[in-house]
């Protein structure tokens, strides 16, 4: 049985049984990732992750127990502007009862953005045709206060032109091994970058990078690297030596989660879901 067949038996008046129908819905969800262990529900059940939350949230409002499935699972502390759900409800309620009943269930650090009504076909993690995320480099003598667990921090001054030399390495389709975790457990390492631009914005460094899907700490190894670049500790070419190692062991350090946001993720037009405002909402508009 597929998760789109999802069904309710239930006992008609004489004895006889029939079949409720279900009823799919996708939702925008947006959270800091600082107190949570990362979104996809622990085996133990024992740490914080968003996934509970939400589920706990919107099974309030559709009073059966609800599970979830994601775009993409971001990793402990990690943070998201567009993270898209969907689910199966026995219960039809309207766009609003899902956000504004559902938000008054979660916690002031999650909080669901919009509610539609999909097809069965559609799947938040299968459909998806792209996905981006923005890393937010903090680049200053003095550390940050207000926005300690939305950025991270680095007292360097780093250099952009060179961190866009060595970025550019990493754009296309390759064997991303020596950007992924040791125990990352995706069949392949090959992912296909699409797009990854680095820009400066007042004391922020946004390393913005768009691919079809992602491998386990990609985005972090890669901001590691390219950090080491711009701070003059190694060549731009360093980039493209550590992408042909294929060896996790040769791409020094792995940047910490607090700077990275994810962002967006594109559908089929069919599917007709809002776009995202690419977020984070305090970052000002690139000129």
């Amino acid at each position: 049985m597929s998760e789109s067949d999802v069904t309710a038996t239930v006992v008609a008046p004489e004895g006889a049984t029939t079949v409720a129908p279900s009823y799919r819905y996708a939702l925008c969800i947006e959270y800091a990732g600082a107190a949570y262990r990362g979104w996809q529900i622990q085996k133990d059940h024992q740490a914080n992750s968003v996934q509970a939350e939400v589920e706990r949230a919107l099974a309030k409002i559709a009073n059966h127990p609800v599970h979830v499935i994601c775009a993409g699972r971001t990793d402990a502390r990690v943070n998201a502007t567009y993270q898209i759900i969907h689910f199966d409800s026995q219960v039809q309620r309207t766009e609003r009862a899902w956000v504004m009943g559902g938000n008054t269930h979660l916690p002031d650090d999650i909080a669901i953005c919009w509610a539609k009504p999909v097809s069965d076909d559609f799947h938040a993690r299968f459909s998806a045709l792209e996905r981006r995320y923005r890393y937010l480099i903090y680049s200053s003598s003095v550390k940050p206060a207000v926005l300690a667990r939305g950025v991270t921090w680095t007292y360097k001054d780093l250099d952009v032109e060179r961190m866009r030399q060595a970025a550019a390495h990493l754009i296309g389709e390759h064997d991303f091994t020596s950007y992924r975790a040791v125990g990352c457990q995706a069949k392949s390492p090959v992912r296909h970058v699409r797009a990854l631009d680095i820009y400066r914005c007042g004391q922020l460094i946004v390393l913005d990078v768009t691919a079809n899907a992602f491998l386990h700490h990609m985005i972090r190894n890669f901001a590691g690297v390219l950090m080491k670049i711009g701070a003059g500790e190694a060549e731009p070419g360093w980039a493209k030596t550590v992408l042909n190692a294929r060896d996790r062991r040769q791409g020094g350090v792995t940047a910490p989660p607090f700077g990275l946001y994810f962002v967006d993720v594109k559908y089929p037009v069919e599917f007709a879901l809002p776009e995202s405002s690419i977020g984070p909402y305090f970052l000002a508009p690139r000129d």
